[in-house]
């Protein structure tokens, strides 16, 4: 498994404790480039996570979709193996 592998393994495992619904969006084809790697729905609040390895940064369209996402009232955040602990207390808030 590759490292962001990994760190997307992470981010699923808390999401399903949070009773989450979540899905992988395919890209390519009919698809929107550069959407985040996984869209959610926690207590009616849409949420984005684009997961990267340490060091790593979103791209250009990564990133105009974050803005995007952010912008119209929806929560997006960007995941390494630093960010867990953050994304956990988000997930823990507002899965309440």
């Amino acid at each position: 498994m590759t490292l962001e592998g990994k760190v997307k393994k992470k981010v699923v495992e808390m999401l399903k404790e949070v009773g989450a619904y979540y899905f992988f969006p395919v890209t390519g084809g009919y698809g929107r480039s550069g959407v985040p790697d996984i869209i959610c729905c926690i207590k009616g609040n849409f949420v984005g996570i684009e997961c990267k390895t340490r060091g790593n940064k979103p791209t250009a369209l990564q990133q105009k979709n974050i803005d995007e996402i952010r912008s119209t009232g929806g929560y997006a955040f960007v995941v390494d193996e630093d960010g867990f602990r953050n994304l956990k207390e988000f997930l823990n808030e507002i899965g309440e």
